[in-house]
């Protein structure tokens, strides 16, 4: 097999500042190792705390959006999500900042992009994003202090944890129930079947470690947990010498390490404490069969979600980590991928199981194949498909074409600059990092990729791996998922039953007790903090005038293209908004599953399959989706349309529009099984896809009857485009919704309705120039007759409420209100309202007295919509109550200063936030949003 033509990457990185050597001693830390890694133009210095044995990974970069994370090695040895509660109770206050919920409160004190804490299978990390040096620096004490020094209060654990309490804790009256932040957020988990099929497969695959068990707490579980466990928990894992830090970006690393060192300079190494990782290798295939909620908007007979796994490498092996996953791609990605063609393409099922692909995020790797949506008694047929293809790839191998195209993917991807590198950095270590795996190696990107160039030059190199790790491995698990239609109500009756059973083994001075601390909770969430001790920034630390993304503006063909120039490593973006101002109403439901096919079907002489093999060798991707633009002076004018967008190597410009121009008017509508495939995957995961957002497609669907954006945007991807790609599965001839996507297909991509975008360097104008006229030449100049009846008024909805049952065991809500167009002058007092009833009333009444695991408020400033919401929420009708009261409660409330100046700072967070190269100058392409306009709105 000849060599690939992929070029390593040979960016050079800036040598800013004089970065340490090997042996270096800086503020308690010395130098272990550094590496220059010029294809991703950093430097990486590898050091450890002399006093503690901390692991401390520092990447510089010139890059201003700095990261910092700490993590710990935090193994479940149950399923009471004791690393998960702990997670939450750390933020709850420490010895340098005793405020309830700090990190919540740094939201509006900062300009943080990015604030977060994440619970993984074993470890548990606290990651930060920031431009600002003051904000890092504040933040970090923050981060240091609350994991190193939290308080850990037994109110706090109740709060966030779990808790026997009474309905109205003023009332003792009132029935004894579980309450809890996490109680309440792994019960709505427990309605999301994709995570069910997770965990469960998880269980088995990993028996006898200590991934069996669920980090993130079942609720039958936690409700055993003690503060106790808690606390010593904390005291045996949060600890400098089991902890990793890292940072990146272009802030002094000097500066990071001294604010460490002051924080662990008193804590003395203690030796690592093993987990049990390695999992034993089985003695044959293993066959484990659970249960999942039915999904009401599916046919029952077509739920089992089966999958096929395979125990594969230690990840310490990052080379052959790299070659899996790189397997995984060519076997599972796309519609020219074997498995796709085997398995979705023929109709054994929907879409592919929620663990299907290459896993490397535990010790020991897993791959993965499987489907869901597949009907009763296909199991075998699922199986013996899976192997069939295995064999024959192993026969016949891959086309060098299709490794091309997956590597070249990857170089896009790293050449790509995208605003939040640092955090992908900071995902792509962490979860190795905590398994031995070496950092530096994940980083030498070159490397690897020369190494693999060479194995796989040598012919059969993924035919071995087939053998090795699927054909001749035995250690299988073959995992079936089967609807139940009781499995809800016996969820309830279980949780009925611990109650009773717990309840029953309290005596008269536990229940006082229970009233008592019931009482103290309410107390300390309704008490007045004073949280001065918290550092902060001010809005004078925020630059008055935003530098202007520089735009020119121009015409080829007679349509309007929009030139963003400036460094792009080598890449150029296009954008194209195709208008829909003649389209029928009838039709804009199907809108989304249009845009879809354009990518999906192929043409009547090219297979997607085979399309898609050069849409990857030549271009970055192309997209087709839907816009809903509301006009930025007017709530009731909006823009709905289609986007049409993709990004490629500069020399690669011609193949990227001719494939667009093949896409946008050769599409096959008549491609009946590819558009019934699309169809069943759109539908097949339509309660998850609420369960995991149900707030979302509540507060869609409460605004839709506010203005004529927010319905069409409910129509195009709320509750009423799901129901209606269920209703589109559920039919057996599908010649209307063929017929409907023609006659769409006849009026869009017309001369007179499209306006383009390019971004790319000066050096590229040209070419673009050339290729984009080609490319418009193809457009039509005539509107399409249509053969539908034109509405000549907007569709009107009448105000309403609404409720959806679904299997859920907690709730989701909305209350939304109309605001005003972008430009008027109240859109950003409504925007800090909508922030301040957030963070100074709704957290607190929904989540922590409440028991929700998130609510709030938000204001869309384009779109004019202030939504109220709760998420895996126990009691909506509470809720409800407290968002219609909201405004009452902040007309009575005295502000002060202080509280509107935080509350400002939170809303700047979003409107400073670093982009990416591709979206500069996209609000004004997309809205019609000048710098001006923004100018005024900021100010």
């Amino acid at each position: 097999m000849p060599v690939f033509p992929l070029r390593r990457l040979t960016s050079t990185a800036t040598r800013f500042r004089s970065l340490p050597s090997v042996g270096d001693s800086l503020h308690g830390y010395t130098v272990a190792r550094t590496k220059h890694i010029p294809e991703l133009q950093l430097d990486a210095i590898h050091l450890r705390h002399d006093q503690t044995g901390l692991e401390h990974l520092h990447i510089a970069r010139d890059d201003p959006n700095n990261v910092f994370a700490i993590g710990f090695e935090t193994p479940p040895y149950d399923h009471t999500g004791l690393p998960h509660i702990l997670e939450h109770t750390t933020l709850c206050g420490s010895t340098k900042y005793p405020v309830r919920d700090p990190f919540f409160k740094m939201l509006n004190r900062s300009l943080a992009n990015f604030m977060n804490a994440m619970t993984a299978s074993d470890h548990t990390f606290y990651p930060f994003a920031t431009t600002n040096a003051v904000d890092y620096a504040n933040l970090q004490d923050v981060y240091l202090d609350s994991v190193f020094f939290p308080n850990l209060k037994q109110l706090d654990f109740r709060q966030e944890g779990w808790r026997l309490e009474h309905e109205n804790p003023r009332d003792t009256s009132t029935p004894l129930v579980f309450k809890g932040v996490v109680y309440n957020e792994m019960k709505g988990q427990q309605s999301d079947s994709s995570y069910l099929f997770y965990v469960d497969f998880q269980k088995n695959m990993y028996r006898n470690t200590i991934y069996e068990n669920d980090s993130g707490g079942d609720p039958k579980y936690i409700t055993t947990l003690t503060w106790k466990n808690l606390v010593d928990f904390h005291k045996r894992y949060y600890h400098p010498s089991n902890s990793k830090v890292l940072t990146y970006g272009n802030f002094e690393i000097e500066d990071h390490l001294q604010a460490a060192n002051l924080k662990i300079k008193n804590f003395s190494q203690i030796d690592p404490i093993p987990a049990q990782k390695e999992v034993k290798r089985f003695d044959g295939p293993r066959a484990v069969e659970s249960i999942f909620p039915v999904d009401p908007m599916s046919d029952p007979k077509k739920q089992l979600k089966i999958s096929l796994s395979f125990l594969a490498n230690d990840t310490t092996d990052t080379f052959k980590t790299f070659s899996l996953k790189i397997l995984s791609h060519l076997l599972t990605d796309g519609h020219s991928s074997p498995m796709y063609q085997a398995l979705i393409d023929t109709g054994l099922g929907s879409d592919w199981s929620p663990n299907t692909g290459y896993d490397s995020s535990t010790k020991t790797a897993v791959f993965s194949i499987g489907l869901q949506g597949v009907q009763e008694g296909n199991e075998t047929a699922v199986h013996e498909k899976i192997f069939e293809v295995l064999r024959e790839v192993r026969e016949k191998g891959f086309e060098v074409k299709k490794i091309e195209g997956v590597l070249h993917q990857l170089e896009l991807g790293l050449k790509h600059k995208t605003a939040h590198f640092g955090m992908g950095i900071m995902y792509s270590i962490l979860p190795g990092w905590f398994n031995q795996v070496d950092p530096f190696s994940i980083l030498s990107w070159n490397e690897t990729l020369d190494s693999f160039k060479r194995e796989v030059a040598k012919g059969g190199y993924f035919e071995g791996l087939i053998e090795e790790y699927f054909l001749q491995n035995q250690s299988q698990l073959i995992f079936t998922m089967r609807p139940s239609s009781s499995l809800t109500d016996a969820i309830v009756q279980e949780e009925k039953e611990r109650l009773s059973k717990q309840i029953g083994s309290l005596n008269s001075e536990d229940l006082t007790a229970i009233g008592k601390q019931g009482v103290e909770l309410l107390e300390q969430q309704e008490a007045q903090e004073i949280v001065d001790c918290l550092p902060t920034l001010n809005v004078t630390d925020i630059q008055k005038f935003k530098e202007k993304t520089k735009l020119e503006f121009g015409k080829i063909e007679d349509i309007d293209v929009q030139w963003r120039v400036t460094g792009t490593n080598g890449l150029t973006y296009f954008r194209a908004v195709n208008t829909l101002k003649n389209i029928p109403d009838d039709l804009k439901i199907y809108l989304p599953l249009f845009a879809e096919c354009i990518t999906n079907l192929g043409t009547k002489e090219r297979s997607m399959g085979e399309l898609e093999g050069e849409i990857r060798l030549k271009t970055g991707g192309l997209r087709v989706g839907t816009l809903v633009a509301t006009n930025h002076s007017n709530l009731d004018q909006i823009e709905e349309g289609l986007t049409i967008s993709g990004h490629c190597l500069d020399h690669n410009v011609h193949h990227m529009f001719n494939l667009l121009q093949i896409l946008l008017f050769q599409t096959n509508f008549d491609n009946v099984e590819k558009l019934q495939s699309l169809i069943r995957g759109n539908a097949s995961d339509a309660v998850n896809n609420i369960a995991a957002s149900g707030h979302k497609f509540a507060r869609a669907f409460a605004s839709s009857c506010l203005t004529p954006g927010a319905r069409a945007t409910e129509v195009q991807g709320g509750m009423t485009q799901m129901k209606f790609m269920t209703q589109l599965a559920g039919m057996h001839d599908l010649s209307e919704t063929i017929a409907k996507l023609k006659e769409i297909s006849r009026i869009v991509f017309q001369k007179s309705s499209v306006r383009t975008a390019i971004t790319c360097a000066d050096e590229s104008i040209k070419s673009n120039s050339a290729e984009l006229s080609k490319f418009l030449k193809s457009f039509p100049n005539q509107i399409a007759s249509l053969s539908t009846t034109l509405s000549s008024a907007p569709l009107a909805v009448p105000s309403q409420n609404a409720f959806f049952p679904f299997p859920f065991s907690v709730n989701y809500t909305a209350l939304c209100l109309r605001g005003v167009p972008y430009t008027h002058h109240l859109g950003p007092s409504l925007q800090i309202l909508s922030n301040l009833l957030t963070h100074r009333h709704l957290h607190r009444e929904i989540r922590e007295k409440g028991g929700a695991y998130g609510g709030g408020a938000s204001y869309s400033g384009q779109g004019g919509i202030l939504g109220f919401y709760s998420y895996r929420d126990p009691d909506a009708r509470n809720s409800l109550t407290i968002m219609k009261e909201s405004g009452k409660w902040a007309i009575h409330k005295d502000w002060t200063k202080r509280e509107l100046e935080e509350s400002k700072l939170s809303v700047f967070q979003k409107i400073d936030a670093p982009i990416s190269v591709n979206q500069e100058g996209m609000i004004q392409f997309v809205d019609g949003i000048t710098y001006d306009m923004r100018q005024r709105h900021d100010s």
